[in-house]
């Protein structure tokens, strides 16, 4: 029956191609023969059933309930027995839970968290009913004393919130429609609180199933609490505890779900992963209903938690109206379980994928019922003696069909496993989309199945729709989907694709031409059309730019007589000098300068153009040229020549506002730069920009740099050239060249004349006189006033020289016939002048004659001077008598005649007194090295020349005042000459009054020479130490 129902399960799918027998074949060699279907994988079961237990009870009676987690299931039987059976490694044990021998005992109910660790059971009897808690660690069940009387028929777990010690908040459901809340700690062996919660009062129904999720919303728990009874799905929503949810519900109305109706065994189960319930299953009397758990919305409306809610009916299931005994819910899946069979229905497309029958010769009773182990992913069937295992085999790999078949393309796709059933969906999603006539959207699609229909099948498909556009489109998601390796097949589409571009512009600009030729009124619509086309087309080039073939795509481009997009797409490849000859042909400056103002553009297109650009826009490329930094503004002089050549009355020059920048801002120091801007300035009508050029000094304060760098010899004959008198002026009198500067000057102003001729340096009074005379001349001789006034201004002019000129020298100026009268106070003042003057020679002379007599009072007074000795006075160096006889004392420097038999000494003013040698000695070790080498060097020349004494004639002196020392003719004596030297070196000041002291101050009192001697009086280390015991 399982291979018929196989047979007959398959989905069709719309062939992807015309004329493919056959689809590409997979990776793992297999084929599908059938091009316009798409078979389900048929390798094996989703689902699977295997004996696990044939004597689940043991011995001890029927089995009456089932419940799993984590790999332990637990028995109850109808006399009253426990069995626990641990599958992961644990033992089975067996549990008596009859309280006497004469009561017949019936396991009503049992319950397991979903680790397998915490259970409940319920146990009816003829005296009542009682509730035990068995831990995973006990040896013997415990009762719940708080539960007795009551039947258990639901339990809800706190899966976020147990643990192995406690079971935290538990909800209980009773048969007589009660909800209880109830906390066991396993140290307390007893439950800890057990609290009502809510009772049915309307309808009185047992529960048949319980389920509670709890999420933390900030400080405070939201609760979700589903009940069920044969008849209607309850929910609870509120936050804080459990108790505070359904006391919120006292005053309120309860929010249900009714689905009345008769079924054998109502259940509500659930599927969740990550301890969170996903999804919910009611088996109600019209059929199975189901949806989503969503525990993320913000609201508290019961609605709201609940989603996607549907209902199955029994008859799809079976055809009939036969009811199942119990139901289980997988992750994509429903497990309805019959009496002797298992039938499997996808959730999403609620039909039956499989059909599995229980082994008849083990359990001959009916299946009562079906429990789910949501921690170890197994399923659990049982009868009143066995229980059979339902293990599930890659439950989602159908998944992607199964919504394929229902046309939900995006939840096919998440379910795909490989690129080939993805490939699959793309292909079915496409052929709907083609035949639905929206072909943008199919060739998207047909873009993604790579491995379903070949690239010319899809091109050849559009092509005979006559759909240029949606071919345009497959082949540029075509390109997304191509790599680096495939350089050939991405150049081909895209030539392609540009050529499809092309021919929709091509058409919307003759749709256009048509319409304004019809007067169509629909002209805005195809010209945003036109122009949306333009931008798409211009960033296709720009993406595909290194892909496409440079003279293909400009053949094309041309061919189609785009001049637009050729310059785009030289832009593009970064044929700057095709832009640019583009640019100038057609007079657009400015977009030829944005060309220029890229980075990457060599400079020399900057040269190359310049010229033409700055004739077209001169404010714009100055600005340009301005901005750009890589630049020679030597190269630019062509530019600026060509543009200077050409009039421009009606604007700024902008040849020298650029020269301007280089000069001051770029500090520029090309003659060359210089020379243009001073050729420039020379050629304007107002000289003061040429006069500031050519007083700057924009070489100042550089260093080795002069302080101009124009060359005046072409300053100046371009000045001449046109007429710039003033800049002439100025040029001749920096060059030196005062005279012409005067003369120059005199022709334009006389005051120019006059501060021309005032810049002379007043040392070369020769030059002053006869500038400051050709002044005059020309003041006399051009003046045509009366001859009193003019004589009165020739007085004046004679004061602007501060005494330079005099009446006399500008006499011959006047003509011969001019009265003397006119004259006369001039004349005074000047007679007036040279008496005073006269005066001042006198005082001079009898001062200098005063300072001449003091002079020789004081030579006179010198060669009095002396100074006493007494008989007892000490050498200040070593210590002995001044006065002591030669030969007590050694002689002193050689060459001196001594007249006595003492030995030479020096007497300073300040009482100090040395012997010669003691004072040489000392010197030459006190003083620096320079010092010592000069005495030394005058020393030997001394010696030298008193060695050559006897040889040279005697002179014939005058007297002796200046201390014998000046011979007849008027000459000093060499070897005086080099004695007096010598005195001045060693005496020239007191050793111990003067700067030689001084000097002594910043000298260590241990020298470096003398380190080893201190080192040697070291106490201890020394070799004094060591010869006196100390060491």
């Amino acid at each position: 029956m399982l291979d018929e129902w196989e047979e007959s399960t398959v989905s069709v799918v719309p062939a992807t191609s015309a004329g493919n027998s056959k689809l590409p074949e997979r990776e793992d060699g297999e084929t599908h023969e059938t091009p316009s279907f798409i078979q389900r994988n048929a390798d094996s079961p989703i689902f699977s059933i295997d004996t696990l237990e044939r004597h689940a009870a043991r011995s001890h009676g029927l089995v009456t309930s089932v419940s799993a987690g984590n790999n332990v299931i637990l028995v109850g039987t109808n006399r009253g027995w426990l069995v626990r059976h641990d599958f992961s490694g644990g033992d089975t044990l067996e549990f008596d839970l009859s309280a006497s021998r004469g009561v017949d005992y019936t396991v009503h109910k049992v319950f397991i968290d979903p680790g397998g660790r915490h259970s409940i059971a319920s146990v009816c009897s003829n005296a009542g009913s009682e509730n035990y808690y068995i831990h995973a660690k006990w040896k013997k069940p415990r009762a719940l004393p708080k539960l007795k009387g009551l039947v258990v028929s639901a339990v809800a777990w706190n899966r976020q919130q147990i643990s192995d010690a406690s079971t935290r908040d538990v909800v209980l459901g009773t048969t007589t429609g009660q909800l209880f809340e109830m906390s066991v700690e396993e140290k307390d062996k007893k439950e800890k609180y057990v609290n009502k919660l809510f009772e049915l009062t309307e309808m009185s129904e047992p529960f048949v199933g319980v389920q509670m999720e709890t999420v933390g919303t900030g400080a405070s728990i939201r609760y979700l609490v589903l009940a069920a009874t044969a008849s209607r799905l309850y929910t609870f929503v509120g936050t804080g505890s459990l108790e505070a949810t359904f006391q919120a519900y006292e005053n309120q109305v309860i929010r249900f779900t009714e689905l009345p109706g008769d079924v054998p065994n109502s259940e509500l189960h659930f599927f969740g992963k990550q301890r969170r319930m996903e999804r919910f299953a009611w088996l109600s009397g019209p059929g199975i209903y189901h949806g989503h758990i969503n525990l993320t919305t913000a609201q508290s409306n019961e609605d709201n938690h609940l989603e996607q809610k549907a209902l199955l009916k029994y008859s799809k299931i079976t055809g009939d109206t036969s009811k199942p005994c119990s139901l289980a819910l997988s992750e994509f899946h429903f497990l309805v379980c019959y009496n002797q069979s298992l039938k499997v229905v996808n959730t999403a497309s609620e039909e039956v994928v499989e059909e599995q029958r229980f082994d008849a010769s083990l359990s001959s009773s009916p299946m009562l019922g079906l429990c789910s182990d949501i921690a170890a992913g197994v399923y659990y069937a049982y009868s009143e003696s066995s229980i059979f295992e339902i293990s599930v085999n890659d439950e989602g790999r159908d998944m992607w069909l199964t919504y394929l078949n229902m046309k939900e393309y995006a939840a096919a796709l998440e379910y795909c496993r490989d690129q080939f059933q993805r490939d699959q969906v793309y292909a079915t999603q496409a052929e709907a989309e083609f035949k639905a006539g929206n072909y943008d959207r199919a060739a998207s699609f047909y873009a993604k199945a790579n491995s379903v229909a070949t690239f010319e099948e899809v091109a050849l498909k559009f092509v005979s729709a006559g759909e240029q556009d949606a071919l345009r489109t497959y082949l540029l998601r075509k390109l997304d989907h191509l790599g680096k390796e495939d350089r050939a097949q991405v150049t081909m589409i895209s030539t392609w694709a540009s050529e499809l571009y092309l021919d929709k512009i091509n058409r919307l600009l003759m749709g256009q031409t048509k319409q304004k030729a019809e007067g169509g009124d629909d002209k805005e619509s195809s010209s945003a059309e036109y122009q949306a086309t333009l931008t798409e087309f211009h960033a296709f080039l720009s993406d595909c730019k290194d892909v496409l073939d440079e003279a293909t795509t400009v053949k094309l481009l041309g061919s189609y007589g785009r001049v637009d997009e050729l310059v785009f797409f030289a832009g593009l490849k970064e044929q700057y000098e095709t832009l640019l000859h583009h640019f100038v042909q057609q007079g657009d400056a400015k977009k030829a300068l944005a060309v220029l103002r890229k980075p990457n553009v060599s400079p020399e297109l900057q040269y190359k153009f310049g010229p033409a650009l700055i004739m077209l826009d001169p404010h714009a490329t100055v600005e340009s040229w301005m901005t750009a930094s890589n630049l020679s503004p030597r190269r630019l002089i062509p530019a600026l020549m060509r543009y200077s050549s050409e009039p421009h009355k009606d604007e700024a020059n902008a040849a020298i506002r650029y020269l301007e920048f280089c000069v001051q801002g770029q500090q520029n120091e090309d003659s060359a730069i210089h020379n243009l801007l001073l050729s420039l300035y020379a050629k304007q009508e107002d000289e003061s920009a040429l006069l500031l050029f050519l007083e700057t000094k924009y070489g100042k304060g550089r260093p080795g740099r002069p302080d101009i760098f124009y060359d005046p010899k072409y300053a100046l004959r371009l000045c001449l050239e046109e007429k710039r008198m003033r800049a002439c002026v100025f040029i001749y009198s920096m060059m030196g060249m005062y005279e012409e500067a005067v003369a120059l000057a005199l022709q334009i102003d006389p005051e120019l004349a006059k501060a021309q001729a005032d810049k002379v340096d007043e040392t070369d009074e020769g030059l002053r006189k006869k500038l400051w005379l050709m002044v005059a001349r020309h003041v006399i001789q051009q003046e045509k006033g009366v001859k009193a006034e003019n004589i009165r201004k020739a007085v004046a002019f004679l004061k602007e020289t501060d005494g330079l000129l005099k009446i006399e020298d500008i006499l011959p100026f006047f003509p011969d016939f001019s009265l003397i009268d006119d004259f006369k106070e001039a004349i005074c003042t000047s007679l007036e002048d040279y008496t005073r003057q006269i005066e001042e020679l006198k005082r001079q002379m009898n001062d200098a004659t005063l300072g001449a007599d003091n002079i020789r009072h004081d030579i006179s007074c010198l060669t009095q001077r002396y100074a006493i000795v007494n008989q007892d006075e000490d050498c200040g160096v070593c210590g002995r008598l001044i006065l002591a006889s030669k030969g007590n004392h050694a002689s002193g420097p050689p060459g001196r005649t001594l007249t006595t038999v003492m030995a030479p000494f020096y007497v300073f003013p300040c009482e100090h007194s040395f012997h010669a040698q003691c004072l040489t000695e000392y010197v030459l070790k006190h003083t620096d090295k320079f010092e010592k080498e000069r005495i030394a060097d005058l020393r030997n020349r001394l010696y030298n020349l008193i060695n050559e004494a006897p040889a040279r004639p005697a002179r014939k002196t005058t007297t002796n005042s200046y201390d014998d020392q000046v011979s007849a003719d008027g000459q000093i004596d060499p070897l005086d000459q080099v004695r007096a030297q010598l005195d001045d070196a060693v005496a020239g000041e007191c050793p111990f009054c003067g700067e030689l002291m001084v000097r002594e101050i910043t000298q260590p009192f241990i020298l470096a020479e003398e380190q080893d001697l201190a080192i040697s009086w070291a106490i201890g280390s020394g070799t004094l130490a060591k010869e006196y015991g100390f060491a």
